[in-house]
């Protein structure tokens, strides 16, 4: 059993206590901390399914319309159209510290602010279809990059949520009932140990009476 590997003094009574104190305390502010974290990822998972739904729906039309372009058109003239994109697209990757998690952001910036500078080709030759297709990805890409950074964030959450979760069991099911135990050994050691203490002082008064009492007989 742990508890009779301490060392049965006061001193170590007041650091199993001192102890307990904290780790009652950080079981609680772990305890708090699994809360946060467990409704600001469910925050995060709602909107991570927003997200997906809406990149989905925005794929799908995007998809549709590059389908029908391409029936409308030869397939050489759509390879030369789409072959040299005209914007440019540079991501910035910064972070920002959430309940001690450092979650990503995407920060997107373009070559040229027009946000219609996007068609790398002529109209004459080329279908409406294709432009809509082209619009769609479009707009698209910032929910895209969103979804993106919501997932991430998911994922370092839930891995901060389990640990955090870990920490809280043992602090309650190891170290917090570890020391209440020890605290119990120690004091009942301790109260052992006087009671044996005042035993003897009182064997020791008893046998001093006696010899005095002796003593006066022979004088």
């Amino acid at each position: 059993m742990a508890s009779t590997q301490v060392t049965p003094t006061r001193m170590e009574l007041t650091k199993t206590k001192k102890k307990l104190v904290t780790a009652a305390k950080g079981h609680k502010l772990l305890k708090d901390k699994r809360d946060e974290l467990m409704r600001q990822f469910l925050d995060l998972v709602r909107e991570n399914m927003e997200l997906r739904l809406k990149v989905e729906a925005g794929i799908r039309s995007a998809n549709k319309n590059f389908v029908i372009a391409k029936a409308g058109m030869d397939e050489a003239t759509l390879n030369t159209a789409l072959m040299a994109p005209k914007q440019e697209v540079n991501l910035e990757v910064g972070k920002k510290n959430v309940m001690s998690v450092n979650i990503p952001v995407f920060e997107t910036k373009t070559r040229t602010a027009d946000a219609n500078d996007i068609y790398s080709y002529g109209f004459a030759f080329t279908s409406s279809d294709l432009d809509g297709a082209v619009k769609s990805l479009a707009d698209i890409l910032p929910d895209m990059l969103k979804l993106a950074e919501t997932e991430k964030a998911c994922q370092l959450m839930a891995v901060e949520i389990e640990k955090t979760r870990r920490r809280v069991n043992a602090l309650e099911h190891v170290i917090i009932p570890e020391a209440q135990k020890n605290i119990k050994y120690i004091t009942m050691k301790l109260d052992e140990n006087e009671r044996s203490s005042q035993i003897r002082l009182m064997k020791v008064k008893d046998m001093m009476l006696e010899e005095a009492h002796h003593y006066s007989e022979r004088a």
